[in-house]
């Protein structure tokens, strides 16, 4: 598939990539680069969306105070196999 670059810079996406997409007219689509350097374009979603794939949430409610707790445990954690990893490297 190719498109041709308007004077604007404008490109109109390929009609099979539109439907590959599932993607139309209003609908915004993220562009990046990936580690290869190739450009990756991908549709926004909504949050909706994301219940529709990972589903509802199975486990207990927590408050807020309970999630800055497990962040804080998860970066703790981290970092020290951050600083374990190094010290392997005889510095």
């Amino acid at each position: 598939m190719e498109s041709a670059l308007s004077s604007k810079g404008q490109v109109t996406i390929p009609k099979e990539a539109r439907q590959r997409l599932n993607i139309g007219p209003g609908d915004r689509v993220k562009f990046f680069f990936d580690a290869q350097g190739k450009l990756v374009i991908l549709p926004k979603l909504p949050v909706s969306a994301l219940y529709r794939i990972v589903g509802p949430y199975a486990g207990k409610p927590v408050t807020l105070e309970e999630m800055e707790e497990g962040i804080a445990e998860g970066a703790t954690a981290r970092y020290r196999r951050f600083l374990e990893s190094n010290d392997d490297d005889g510095a």
